[in-house]
């Protein structure tokens, strides 16, 4: 299945796999209100869609995206704070929903990915890049903050990176990325979809529903005390999905050594 959005290209293929890419080449991919708009619609849509397996999050042309687009922000100079604050929700709301999509997702990685886009990349599961891609949390050039795109910046590369990264505004290479977390992998541009390719692999072979717990598993256990509450939770969780019919189904075909019925590759 395709469909093209303004701005952003959908395309489904029959194992599942939706890969959204960015399609505004000529600005480098920056996005504005309308992009941001779209891509929440379309990350809700890929939420609600059982059919779909994975999302790959992707760019044509050389940069993945160079943030926020000029003519927004040259609107944006004449906002007032109430339409900064309308604004900055509506770019929130958008990062929240693909950080805590039901699916997996993956970043692909080329060229350039400033600011905003930084965001983006950190709110995947995983990220693959081009060795030859840069980043840069350039906010405070332009006497900003990179304030929505925060949460899932430091959790991606942790608060003393942050630090240091919020504040210069350094460019740094798909090399320094991948050692921070930012990206999974850093590879050759020749590289890039085979590698998006083997982890996708990896992921059709895995039970649907027991991926999607185990994603939101991590959102409730992380930064929590281990106490009798946390514990309590986690055999929850196991005793659910144990009795579920994709929990029985994957015990029965590797009790009888067999493919589970969601495997097609």
């Amino acid at each position: 299945m395709n469909n093209d959005y303004k701005g952003v290209l959908l395309t489904i293929d029959e194992h599942g796999i939706a890969t959204v890419t960015l399609n505004r080449p000529e600005i480098h991919n920056a996005f504005d209100a309308a992009l941001i708009a779209t891509l929440t619609s379309v990350f809700k849509r890929l939420d609600q869609d059982d059919t779909v397996r994975a999302v790959i999050l992707a760019a044509t042309g050389k940069s993945f995206s160079a943030g926020a687009d000029l003519n927004w922000m040259q609107a944006m100079a004449n906002y007032s704070y109430e339409d900064n604050l309308t604004d900055a929700k509506a770019l929130a709301e958008m990062l929240s929903v693909l950080n805590q999509l039901s699916k997996p997702t993956i970043a692909r990685v080329q060229g350039a990915a400033f600011g905003g886009a930084v965001g983006l990349i950190a709110c995947c599961d995983m990220a693959v890049g081009s060795k030859l891609s840069k980043f840069c949390l350039s906010e405070v050039k332009i006497g900003l903050v990179p304030a929505t795109i925060s949460p899932y910046v430091i959790d991606a590369i942790g608060a003393r990176a942050a630090r240091r990264y919020f504040s210069t505004a350094e460019v740094f290479s798909s090399r320094r990325a991948r050692r921070l977390g930012l990206l999974s992998e850093a590879v050759t541009e020749e590289e890039l979809d085979s590698t998006i390719t083997a982890l996708v692999e990896h992921i059709l072979r895995n039970s649907p529903k027991a991926v999607s717990a185990a994603k939101q598993l991590i959102f409730k256990v992380q930064n929590r005390v281990v106490d009798a509450e946390l514990v309590h939770l986690t055999c929850e969780e196991i005793a659910h999905i144990r009795v579920s019919d994709e929990g029985q189904e994957g015990l029965q075909a590797f009790l009888h050594k067999r493919p589970a019925s969601w495997v097609k590759v």
